[in-house]
């Protein structure tokens, strides 16, 4: 009998035992899979799997990530909109986040509850780690009265729309003004990216700012404010418009301005291209490209190895800085497991991994983040290194590679000190506002506001000092499609129709090379930090 008792006992335990972890795991199958619906090659898929072990590792409930990708914004959304897809995180760029939110499409991801549940799993809040000029920007995202953006998307990675172009044909100094694209001896060697807002946005400003000048309004150099602040601060508050508010502006006369501006260039244009420019740049079919920075990174890099010299500015007249978020779609059928799965993303040593796996930037702006980025330091630590075990060397065949390894370092260093510190105080700051300084493990210091990074990843103040976020056109979208139609036309040449189709076959070949290629930078990169890792500190 008391055997029996005993067994009833140790049932009634396990019973409640899967009662508590239903209650908090759920009690569905699909709490037990996350859906995430991101861009293609814009993630570091081995932490797909490691969410996976660390979720369960948190929460005590087990995980499986299904994964799939999309190419347009507009084709994730419709499936969102239509109910069609079942997804419970979703990356959208930050015009859709608007519209999503404007459609109430969304559910809040910073929450009380979820607040409560880190606290309770003892999970730590990466949120805080989102650089403050992020959370400003989305703070600038039109959400219906009493919603904050910043409650229902999270940054994710974000860049700049400028111009790639080819140094053996263009100067810096051209490349500075949007007039390049209008350049008569450019014709037939000018891409333009196939996504109207990236193009329309800047060439607003474009021509709002010639015209300005032609009337006097503006100096022949001028450009025009950034926001009101700036514009009081110049003496033109009410004069002209500014940079962010024409981010805002897609009223009929400003798209029929715009198509005027895109039908003068349109003659002089090789093609409206979706991802085949960068090809197409570093193979010196093409001299200048409108394009985005992460793609501009990747062309540029390629390009070196077949020794073509490209590079990226944003016209001082002022573009576009873009920004993609996560967001958690209403009818999310796992909705907790999708806010981990983001709190996972910000998480600083995570957001380096997808940074060097996908070439974009990351929003978070921590110190381990800018110490990732930083390219002086590790190259002064490898002098250091190789100076000393030079001192110490008597074998000669070893003492000259070291020489050799020491002037292709010393090299590179002046390399990097003549490109010049950048100011990033505007992204990396201390809770008091100050720009972030702390001394790295090789016992350098690392200051945001001179630092030595990648100038096209990382613009520098002055640079994001003319570049606004843009914004949903809601109902006037359709319209600007249409005068998108009109613009574009077909005006492919036989020859470039030819060289399309030749490149997509090709970029299946070079897509293995590329993995191939990439897989080896990291692991070459992994070893440099781990050398980097060994050393003692100062």
């Amino acid at each position: 009998m008391k055997t029996m008792l005993n067994y009833i006992m140790r049932m009634a335990a396990v019973v409640v035992g899967f009662g508590i972890l239903a209650s908090s795991c759920g009690d569905s199958s699909r709490q037990e899979i996350l859906k995430v619906y991101n861009w293609g090659d814009y993630i570091d898929e081995e932490l797909l799997t490691e969410f996976e072990a660390w979720y369960e590792e948190q929460t005590g409930c087990p995980v499986t990530v299904v994964y799939q990708t999309f190419d347009i914004n507009e084709v994730m959304l419709a499936k969102i909109e239509k109910g069609e897809a079942d997804f419970d995180v979703v990356c959208p760029s930050e015009y859709i986040i608007e519209r999503m939110m404007r459609h109430d499409l969304l559910q809040p991801i910073v929450t009380e509850e979820f607040l409560r549940d880190l606290a309770k799993t003892e999970t730590e809040n990466y949120f805080g780690f989102v650089s403050p000029y992020i959370v400003n920007q989305f703070d600038h995202i039109i959400a219906p009265d009493g919603h904050n953006p910043n409650d229902y998307s999270v940054g994710y990675m974000w860049g700049t729309t400028g111009i790639l172009y080819n140094m053996e044909y263009v100067t810096r100094e051209e490349a500075l003004s949007w007039d390049l694209m209008f350049d008569e001896r450019l014709e037939g060697k000018i891409l333009v990216k196939d996504a109207f807002r990236d193009v329309y946005s800047p060439m607003l400003v474009y021509a709002t700012t010639v015209e300005l000048r032609e009337a006097g309004v503006l100096g022949e150099d001028d450009t025009l404010p950034l926001n009101d602040a700036e514009a009081a601060e110049r003496g033109l508050d009410g004069t002209v418009p500014t940079i962010e508010g024409l981010m805002y502006d897609a009223s009929d006369g400003s798209i029929a301005h715009v198509e005027e501006y895109l039908k003068r260039m349109k003659r002089l244009v090789a093609g409206w291209e979706a991802d085949f420019g960068k090809e197409m740049m570093t193979q010196n079919k093409a001299w200048i490209n409108l394009m985005w920075s992460g793609d501009a990174v990747w062309a540029i890099e390629e390009a070196a190895d077949v020794d073509v010299s490209l590079d990226y500015v944003v016209p001082e007249e002022g573009s576009v800085v873009w920004f993609d978020g996560w967001v958690i779609p209403k009818y999310a059928k796992n909705p907790r497991a999708a806010r981990y799965f983001i709190n996972y993303m910000c998480m600083p040593e995570n957001a380096v991994r997808n940074m060097d796996a996908t070439g974009y930037v990351s929003v978070v702006g921590a110190s381990e983040t800018l110490d990732a980025m930083e390219m002086l330091n590790p190259v002064l630590a490898e002098i250091e290194s190789l100076t000393a075990e030079l001192a110490q060397c008597t074998d000669m065949e070893k003492a000259a590679e070291l020489e050799e390894s020491l002037a292709e370092k010393v090299a590179e260093r002046d390399d990097i000190v003549a490109m010049g510190a950048s100011d990033l105080s505007y992204f990396f700051k201390n809770e008091d506002g100050t720009p972030l300084c702390f001394i790295d493990e090789d016992g350098y210091e690392v200051r945001a506001d001179s630092v030595y990074v990648d100038p096209i990843l990382y613009p520098d103040i002055e640079v994001i000092g003319r570049c606004a976020m843009m914004h949903d056109s809601g109902e006037q979208t359709d319209k600007m499609l249409e005068m998108w139609s009109r613009v574009k036309g077909d005006n492919l040449s036989p020859t470039m129709l030819i060289f399309i189709i030749v490149s997509f076959v090709t970029l299946l070949v070079w897509g293995v090379w590329r993995k191939v290629d990439n897989y080896r930078k990291q692991q070459m990169m992994l070893k440099r930090r781990h050398h980097a890792q060994r050393k003692p500190q100062k």
